[in-house]
Protein backbone atom coordinates (compact mmCIF):
# COMPACT_ATOMS: atom_id res chain seq x y z
CA UNK A 1 0.00 0.00 0.00
CA UNK A 2 1.18 3.11 -1.32
CA UNK A 3 0.81 7.26 -1.01
CA UNK A 4 0.04 8.87 -4.02
CA UNK A 5 -0.09 12.52 -4.67
CA UNK A 6 -2.44 14.42 -7.31
CA UNK A 7 -3.19 17.83 -7.75
CA UNK A 8 -6.76 18.51 -7.84
CA UNK A 9 -8.26 21.75 -9.40
CA UNK A 10 -11.86 23.23 -8.26
CA UNK A 11 -13.20 26.35 -8.45
CA UNK A 12 -9.91 27.86 -10.23
CA UNK A 13 -7.21 26.69 -7.58
CA UNK A 14 -4.70 24.22 -7.40
CA UNK A 15 -4.67 22.24 -4.35
CA UNK A 16 -1.85 19.37 -3.77
CA UNK A 17 -3.26 16.40 -1.80
CA UNK A 18 -1.45 13.31 -0.59
CA UNK A 19 -3.81 10.28 -0.47
CA UNK A 20 -3.68 6.82 0.74
CA UNK A 21 -6.45 4.26 0.84
CA UNK A 22 -9.78 2.97 -1.06
CA UNK A 23 -11.31 6.40 -1.65
CA UNK A 24 -15.19 3.81 -1.33
CA UNK A 25 -13.77 3.91 2.50
CA UNK A 26 -14.51 6.57 5.27
CA UNK A 27 -12.28 9.65 5.01
CA UNK A 28 -9.88 11.12 7.52
CA UNK A 29 -8.38 14.32 6.82
CA UNK A 30 -4.97 15.02 8.25
CA UNK A 31 -4.52 18.96 8.77
CA UNK A 32 -0.82 20.03 9.03
CA UNK A 33 0.16 23.18 11.02
CA UNK A 34 3.16 25.83 10.68
CA UNK A 35 5.63 25.74 9.49
CA UNK A 36 4.88 22.09 7.61
CA UNK A 37 3.05 20.71 5.50
CA UNK A 38 1.30 17.04 4.41
CA UNK A 39 4.47 15.49 4.71
CA UNK A 40 4.44 15.73 8.31
CA UNK A 41 1.79 13.26 7.86
CA UNK A 42 4.09 10.65 6.17
CA UNK A 43 4.26 8.61 8.94
CA UNK A 44 0.52 8.42 9.31
CA UNK A 45 -1.02 7.87 5.73
CA UNK A 46 -0.10 3.75 5.23
CA UNK A 47 -1.07 2.99 8.60
CA UNK A 48 -4.27 4.92 8.86
CA UNK A 49 -5.08 3.01 4.94
CA UNK A 50 -4.37 -0.38 6.18
CA UNK A 51 -6.89 0.29 9.21
CA UNK A 52 -9.65 1.14 6.44
CA UNK A 53 -9.73 4.61 5.73
CA UNK A 54 -9.56 6.99 2.84
CA UNK A 55 -6.80 9.10 4.11
CA UNK A 56 -6.19 13.00 2.87
CA UNK A 57 -3.45 15.72 3.59
CA UNK A 58 -3.73 18.31 1.79
CA UNK A 59 -1.13 21.01 1.77
CA UNK A 60 -2.90 24.07 2.63
CA UNK A 61 -3.49 27.41 1.66
CA UNK A 62 -0.61 29.55 0.45
CA UNK A 63 1.81 26.12 1.81
CA UNK A 64 4.21 24.06 -0.66
CA UNK A 65 2.15 24.19 -4.37
CA UNK A 66 -1.33 24.68 -3.48
CA UNK A 67 -2.74 27.68 -3.85
CA UNK A 68 -5.74 27.39 -2.08
CA UNK A 69 -7.82 25.09 -0.41
CA UNK A 70 -11.57 23.81 -1.23
CA UNK A 71 -13.75 21.40 0.01
CA UNK A 72 -12.58 18.55 -2.75
CA UNK A 73 -12.32 15.37 -0.50
CA UNK A 74 -15.58 13.61 -2.52
CA UNK A 75 -16.94 12.71 0.91
CA UNK A 76 -20.31 13.75 2.53
CA UNK A 77 -18.65 13.60 5.92
CA UNK A 78 -14.65 13.10 7.24
CA UNK A 79 -12.87 12.49 10.59
CA UNK A 80 -10.84 15.41 11.31
CA UNK A 81 -7.56 15.41 12.55
CA UNK A 82 -5.29 18.42 12.95
CA UNK A 83 -1.94 19.34 14.35
CA UNK A 84 -0.99 23.10 15.70
CA UNK A 85 -2.96 25.54 12.95
CA UNK A 86 -4.38 22.62 11.98
CA UNK A 87 -5.81 21.82 15.09
CA UNK A 88 -7.68 25.16 15.33
CA UNK A 89 -8.88 24.70 12.08
CA UNK A 90 -10.57 21.09 13.06
CA UNK A 91 -11.78 22.53 16.10
CA UNK A 92 -13.61 25.25 13.85
CA UNK A 93 -14.87 22.85 11.16
CA UNK A 94 -16.67 21.01 13.95
CA UNK A 95 -18.17 24.53 15.08
CA UNK A 96 -19.16 25.80 11.26
CA UNK A 97 -20.30 22.22 9.76
CA UNK A 98 -21.06 19.89 12.64
CA UNK A 99 -23.37 18.36 9.87
CA UNK A 100 -20.15 17.39 7.75
CA UNK A 101 -17.67 16.15 10.82
CA UNK A 102 -18.08 12.93 11.96
CA UNK A 103 -15.46 13.53 14.90
CA UNK A 104 -12.34 16.14 15.78
CA UNK A 105 -8.76 14.85 17.11
CA UNK A 106 -6.85 17.87 18.39
CA UNK A 107 -2.82 17.34 18.09
CA UNK A 108 -1.04 19.93 20.43
CA UNK A 109 -3.55 23.16 20.39
CA UNK A 110 -6.44 22.75 22.59
CA UNK A 111 -9.73 24.11 22.10
CA UNK A 112 -9.38 27.59 22.17
CA UNK A 113 -12.49 29.80 22.87
CA UNK A 114 -11.05 33.50 22.65
CA UNK A 115 -12.95 35.37 25.13
CA UNK A 116 -11.98 38.85 22.81
CA UNK A 117 -10.21 39.83 19.35
CA UNK A 118 -6.97 37.84 19.53
CA UNK A 119 -4.87 40.76 18.45
CA UNK A 120 -5.75 42.50 21.23
CA UNK A 121 -5.84 40.17 24.16
CA UNK A 122 -1.91 39.58 22.52
CA UNK A 123 -1.15 43.36 23.51
CA UNK A 124 -2.87 43.14 27.07
CA UNK A 125 -1.11 39.98 28.12
CA UNK A 126 2.35 40.48 26.07
CA UNK A 127 2.72 44.65 26.00
CA UNK A 128 5.80 45.09 24.46
CA UNK A 129 7.53 41.91 25.00
CA UNK A 130 7.71 39.78 21.98
CA UNK A 131 5.47 37.18 21.19
CA UNK A 132 5.09 35.34 17.79
CA UNK A 133 1.81 35.87 16.99
CA UNK A 134 2.00 39.55 17.39
CA UNK A 135 5.48 39.75 14.93
CA UNK A 136 3.62 38.00 12.50
CA UNK A 137 0.61 40.21 11.95
CA UNK A 138 2.54 42.63 9.90
CA UNK A 139 3.26 42.17 6.42
CA UNK A 140 7.22 42.14 5.80
CA UNK A 141 9.65 41.70 8.53
CA UNK A 142 8.62 37.99 9.20
CA UNK A 143 8.34 37.20 5.76
CA UNK A 144 12.21 38.55 5.24
CA UNK A 145 13.71 37.01 8.67
CA UNK A 146 12.30 33.57 7.23
CA UNK A 147 12.93 33.05 3.84
CA UNK A 148 16.75 34.73 4.01
CA UNK A 149 17.88 31.47 4.68
CA UNK A 150 14.91 28.68 4.31
CA UNK A 151 17.28 25.92 5.39
CA UNK A 152 18.46 28.23 8.33
CA UNK A 153 15.21 28.69 9.19
CA UNK A 154 13.35 25.22 9.20
CA UNK A 155 16.53 23.10 10.67
CA UNK A 156 16.13 25.79 13.74
CA UNK A 157 12.53 25.37 13.97
CA UNK A 158 12.31 22.02 13.70
CA UNK A 159 14.95 21.32 16.10
CA UNK A 160 13.37 24.67 18.65
CA UNK A 161 10.04 23.39 18.90
CA UNK A 162 11.16 19.20 19.56
CA UNK A 163 10.83 17.21 22.54
CA UNK A 164 14.58 17.29 22.94
CA UNK A 165 15.30 20.64 23.26
CA UNK A 166 12.09 21.65 25.51
CA UNK A 167 13.09 23.75 28.34
CA UNK A 168 10.50 25.64 30.46
CA UNK A 169 9.56 29.06 29.46
CA UNK A 170 9.91 32.39 31.41
CA UNK A 171 7.00 32.31 34.08
CA UNK A 172 6.99 36.39 33.92
CA UNK A 173 6.17 38.36 30.52
CA UNK A 174 9.19 40.94 31.60
CA UNK A 175 11.69 38.31 31.14
CA UNK A 176 10.44 37.59 27.48
CA UNK A 177 12.72 40.32 24.62
CA UNK A 178 11.21 43.19 24.22
CA UNK A 179 9.10 42.87 20.89
CA UNK A 180 11.40 45.84 19.14
CA UNK A 181 14.36 44.08 17.74
CA UNK A 182 13.41 40.46 18.08
CA UNK A 183 12.59 37.81 15.72
CA UNK A 184 10.52 34.88 15.21
CA UNK A 185 14.59 32.49 15.38
CA UNK A 186 15.82 34.55 18.51
CA UNK A 187 13.16 31.89 20.26
CA UNK A 188 15.28 29.26 19.84
CA UNK A 189 18.92 29.15 21.44
CA UNK A 190 21.92 26.35 21.27
CA UNK A 191 20.63 24.71 18.11
CA UNK A 192 22.90 21.71 17.35
CA UNK A 193 24.10 20.96 14.13
CA UNK A 194 22.65 17.89 13.00
CA UNK A 195 19.52 16.66 12.81
CA UNK A 196 16.82 15.22 15.36
CA UNK A 197 16.60 11.70 15.11
CA UNK A 198 13.08 11.51 14.08
CA UNK A 199 14.16 13.83 10.86
CA UNK A 200 16.01 12.37 7.69
CA UNK A 201 18.29 14.88 5.35
CA UNK A 202 15.61 13.69 2.75
CA UNK A 203 12.82 15.25 5.05
CA UNK A 204 14.45 18.52 5.60
CA UNK A 205 15.12 18.87 1.85
CA UNK A 206 11.69 18.20 0.82
CA UNK A 207 10.77 20.94 3.46
CA UNK A 208 13.39 23.49 2.21
CA UNK A 209 11.67 22.72 -1.43
CA UNK A 210 8.59 22.93 -0.63
CA UNK A 211 9.26 26.40 1.46
CA UNK A 212 11.41 27.67 -1.21
CA UNK A 213 8.37 27.24 -3.66
CA UNK A 214 6.08 29.05 -1.61
CA UNK A 215 7.57 31.42 0.65
CA UNK A 216 6.47 32.18 4.29
CA UNK A 217 3.80 35.40 3.23
CA UNK A 218 0.89 32.82 2.45
CA UNK A 219 1.60 30.18 5.57
CA UNK A 220 2.47 33.43 8.15
CA UNK A 221 -0.83 35.19 6.92
CA UNK A 222 -2.78 32.48 8.55
CA UNK A 223 -1.84 34.26 11.84
CA UNK A 224 -2.93 37.39 9.99
CA UNK A 225 -6.29 35.99 9.53
CA UNK A 226 -6.86 35.33 13.60
CA UNK A 227 -9.23 38.50 14.02
CA UNK A 228 -11.10 37.77 10.70
CA UNK A 229 -11.90 33.75 12.01
CA UNK A 230 -12.71 35.55 15.81
CA UNK A 231 -15.61 37.61 14.12
CA UNK A 232 -17.34 34.37 12.45
CA UNK A 233 -17.17 32.47 14.99
CA UNK A 234 -17.74 34.31 18.10
CA UNK A 235 -21.38 34.23 17.80
CA UNK A 236 -21.50 30.11 17.81
CA UNK A 237 -21.40 27.94 20.70
CA UNK A 238 -18.93 24.85 21.75
CA UNK A 239 -22.16 22.97 22.51
CA UNK A 240 -22.20 22.54 18.29
CA UNK A 241 -18.83 20.72 18.30
CA UNK A 242 -21.43 17.87 19.64
CA UNK A 243 -19.14 15.58 18.15
CA UNK A 244 -16.76 13.04 19.48
CA UNK A 245 -13.65 14.96 19.99
CA UNK A 246 -10.03 13.86 21.29
CA UNK A 247 -6.73 15.15 22.05
CA UNK A 248 -3.46 14.10 21.58
CA UNK A 249 0.30 15.91 23.13
CA UNK A 250 3.40 15.55 23.95
CA UNK A 251 4.75 16.28 27.40
CA UNK A 252 7.58 18.20 26.12
CA UNK A 253 5.46 20.09 23.68
CA UNK A 254 6.20 23.70 24.73
CA UNK A 255 2.52 25.37 23.49
CA UNK A 256 1.28 22.57 26.53
CA UNK A 257 3.53 21.55 28.81
CA UNK A 258 3.43 23.99 31.25
CA UNK A 259 -0.72 23.82 31.39
CA UNK A 260 -0.83 19.44 31.10
CA UNK A 261 -3.95 19.93 33.79
CA UNK A 262 -5.65 22.75 32.24
CA UNK A 263 -6.44 20.74 28.53
CA UNK A 264 -9.70 18.21 29.73
CA UNK A 265 -11.31 21.63 30.96
CA UNK A 266 -10.47 23.48 27.73
CA UNK A 267 -11.73 20.28 25.29
CA UNK A 268 -14.48 19.64 27.92
CA UNK A 269 -15.87 22.80 26.91
CA UNK A 270 -17.04 20.32 23.78
CA UNK A 271 -19.78 18.32 24.81
CA UNK A 272 -18.46 14.90 23.44
CA UNK A 273 -14.94 15.25 24.80
CA UNK A 274 -14.03 11.52 24.84
CA UNK A 275 -10.40 12.59 26.76
CA UNK A 276 -6.35 12.72 25.54
CA UNK A 277 -3.01 10.93 24.93
CA UNK A 278 -0.24 12.48 26.11
CA UNK A 279 3.00 11.24 25.21
CA UNK A 280 6.08 11.04 27.08
CA UNK A 281 8.94 12.82 25.30
CA UNK A 282 7.27 13.97 22.45
CA UNK A 283 7.63 17.84 21.28
CA UNK A 284 5.78 20.08 19.07
CA UNK A 285 6.28 17.95 15.97
CA UNK A 286 4.03 15.69 17.79
CA UNK A 287 3.44 12.89 15.05
CA UNK A 288 6.63 12.89 13.37
CA UNK A 289 8.89 13.02 16.59
CA UNK A 290 7.04 9.21 18.08
CA UNK A 291 4.96 8.21 15.05
CA UNK A 292 4.08 4.71 16.93
CA UNK A 293 2.59 5.99 19.91
CA UNK A 294 1.08 8.89 17.99
CA UNK A 295 -0.99 6.03 15.56
CA UNK A 296 -1.34 3.83 18.48
CA UNK A 297 -3.57 6.80 20.14
CA UNK A 298 -5.08 7.75 16.86
CA UNK A 299 -6.15 4.61 16.46
CA UNK A 300 -7.49 3.54 19.54
CA UNK A 301 -9.69 6.69 19.47
CA UNK A 302 -11.26 6.03 15.78
CA UNK A 303 -12.17 2.48 16.93
CA UNK A 304 -14.28 3.78 19.59
CA UNK A 305 -16.62 5.59 16.63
Amino acid sequence: MHTRQRTIRTNGVDLVVTEAGDPANPCVLLCHGFPESAHSWRHQMEPLAAAGYHVLAPDQRGYGFSSAPRDVAGHDTATFVGHDWGALVVWESGRLHPERVNAVCAVSVPFTPWPMKPTDLFKMMFADRFFYMSYFQEVGPAERELEADIRHTMHTIMWGASGEMYRPGPTDINELPPMTGTGFLDMFKDIPDGLPFWLTPDDLDYYVKQYTNSGFFGPVSWYRNLDANFEVLKDLSPERISMPTYFIGGDKDGVIASRIDTLDAMNGMTPNYKGKAIIPKAGHWTQQEYPAEFNEALLGFLRTL
